[in-house]
């Protein structure tokens, strides 16, 4: 169990693989222990009507209202669980890849059935995470051999394809397909910082939100990203 790192402190774009790595940090939740945790869950979830109140009449933003229901996920399960409601397009979060929650404004109803949404989304995000690490497991370069650059040209235009798909390419979209890019490296061996670099110049400013890449734009990237890991990595 993860130590006391609440949702103010956990910023999900910046985690690095090795927080979020489901090979790491294992996770299942029973019948038993998925009503103990909705339990834990219904008297934190703020009330529908004054979210609706403060947003409307007092025009305040409500992007908080969710964060003691963060907080307590992250406790229980690490700061992996903060991606819980890190949903597609302008929700709590921007550029996710989350469906079954929207955001603290449209997805709070009772306490009861919030509380289950939360359980789902945060499954959903689960599941999105154990995808990711069987992408990076069948995307591994060749043992005993240096990768051929068409290798890795051909794992980054997977992974792009991968993450515009799931993220329906909204909003913010590019900044989550940038870092399962530098997980994917991180997974495969490269220190956090020089993945984050190395993918930030491939990348260079080519994705957009709100519009999928075109393959002339991913070809792209990817040999810009396949000629800085055969030239540099």
């Amino acid at each position: 169990m993860a130590g006391n790192e609440g949702s103010q402190k956990v910023r999900i774009r910046e985690l690095p693989w090795a927080a979020v790595d489901p090979q790491r940090h294992p996770h299942r939740l029973g019948e038993r222990a998925s009503a103990e945790l909705a339990a834990l869950i219904i008297p934190l979830v703020p009330d529908a009507k004054a979210l609706h109140r403060r947003r409307w009449v007092d025009r305040k933003p409500v992007w908080d209202a969710i964060d003691p229901v963060t907080d307590l996920l992250v406790d229980r399960f690490g700061s992996w669980a903060a991606g819980w409601n890190w949903t597609v397009g302008e929700g709590d979060r921007d550029g996710g890849v989350v469906g079954s929650w929207c955001c603290a404004l449209h997805s709070v109803s009772t306490p009861a059935n919030t509380a289950a949404l939360v359980l789902e989304a945060l499954q959903e995000w689960r599941d999105w995470l154990e995808e990711l690490a069987d992408h990076f497991a069948a995307l591994a370069p060749p043992a005993r051999s240096a990768p051929d650059p068409r290798h890795w040209a051909r794992a980054c235009s997977d992974l792009v394809a991968l993450v515009a798909e799931r993220s329906e390419a909204q909003s913010g979209w590019h900044g989550h397909c940038e870092q399962v890019l530098s997980w994917f490296l991180s997974h495969h061996g490269l220190p956090d910082e020089r993945a984050r670099a190395l993918v930030a110049t491939a990348v260079d400013g080519s994705f957009e939100s709100w519009r999928a890449p075109d393959q002339r734009i991913v070809a792209s990237v990817s040999n810009r990203f396949a000629q800085a890991l055969t030239t540099h990595g």
